[in-house]
This record gives C-alpha cells, structure tokens and sequence, in this order.
C-alpha cells in the first residue's frame, strides 16, 4: 500500500514538483559538495542508479560530474517528467525495494531523500537491494530527513508519507547489510527545510 500511495502521490505532482526542484541544488554547496565527493569516488568503476530519482535533476547533475548515470523511480509520471528534461539519460520504472538489475553491476548507488517515504519495516530491504546492486568496492550515498531520539519519526511530507530518521539508526541499517560508513554530514536546515538533513557514505567492502 505504501508504494502505491507514494507513486499516485508524486504522479500527482510531478510537473509541479519538477520547476520547484530543477536548481535547488544551486543553493545547497554542502550537498553539491557530497554529490562531487561521491562521484570522484565512482568515477570510471563502472555505472550509478539513482534511486527514487524524481524528475532526474540529481541524476543529471550526476552525469554533468562525468558519471554514466540513470535513474530510477516508482512513479510514471516522474519518470516521464525525467525523461522530458533529460532526453540524453536513462530512467526506468522500479522499487529499490525489488530491483531490476544485475547482483554487483553498479560502481554506486544514490538514495537521495527517497528512503523516508517506505515504511521502516521495508528499509532493511532496500539496503539488502544496495548491498546487492553494488559491486564489491562500490558506494552508496543516502540523503534524508534526519531526527533525534533512536527511532524513525513520520512526519506530515507534503506529498506523502514519510519518515525522518536518526543517523545512527540509519548507519546501523547498513552495517547489518553489510557496508562500512565512510563519512557522515548532519546539516541544519535551511530556511525552506523544517529538519536537518542526513547524509551517510558507505562503502561495499
């Protein structure tokens, strides 16, 4: 039920959605400067997904770095807004819950700001989905509405549902799945964001 209210909900919005985030990365240098990072470290090994990539801004934005970068996302509308915008890439319907890709075919792989809309019950999931996709040495990047405490908080997202989640409990997940952090950003919010943002580097050993 969950993938379907957040597909209807961005299907919804997609258009929308789409003019409000094309450059929203122009007024974020630490989240630009982590994208960079992330893409010196893949950069040659092989092709990044990113996953729940929206409209394909962060995607394209990838591929700007040098990356062979697609996207992929659970919403038609989105990947078509995707595809309208960014003709010269790839994006491709799917669940990073149950992904159609090979095991190891991937030198990285961005969640950025899409782990919060599955239940937290799913996560484990789609990080055993990142450890799969990643070949060995490979990286992934997650960025999310973070919070205090040890648990994941809903919180009323303006699409739909979602989930802010504390960084260690996040870099907890992926020990269990088998990846070893790198490096980690909380950030303030700015002034259009109501919660810091997380953000975690893991590696596929």
């Amino acid at each position: 039920m969950t993938e379907i209210a957040t597909r209807d909900g961005y299907d919804a919005v997609a258009v929308l959605y789409a003019d409000m985030f094309r450059n929203v990365l122009d007024d974020l240098p630490l989240d630009r400067a982590l994208l960079t990072a992330f893409a010196d470290l893949v950069r040659g090994r092989g092709p990044v997904a990113e996953l729940g990539c929206g409209p394909g801004h962060v995607t394209a934005f990838l591929h700007s770095l040098g990356l062979d970068a697609s996207g992929v996302d659970l919403s038609p509308a989105m990947i078509a807004q995707a595809r309208a915008d960014h003709p010269d890439l790839r994006f491709e319907e799917g669940t990073m819950t149950a992904l159609d890709l090979p095991d190891g075919g991937l030198a990285g792989v961005l969640a950025w700001y899409s782990i919060i809309h599955l239940e937290p019950a799913e996560v484990p999931r789609a990080f055993a989905e990142f450890h799969r996709v990643l070949a060995p040495g490979g990286h992934l990047l997650l960025g999310f509405q973070s919070g205090g405490g040890h648990e994941p908080e809903g919180f009323d997202h303006k699409v739909v549902r979602a989930y802010r989640w504390p960084i260690d409990s996040v870099a907890d997940l992926g020990r269990r799945a088998g990846l070893t952090e790198v490096a980690r950003l909380l950030r303030s919010p700015t002034e259009i964001e109501r919660f810091p943002a997380g953000h975690l580097l893991l590696r596929k050993d």
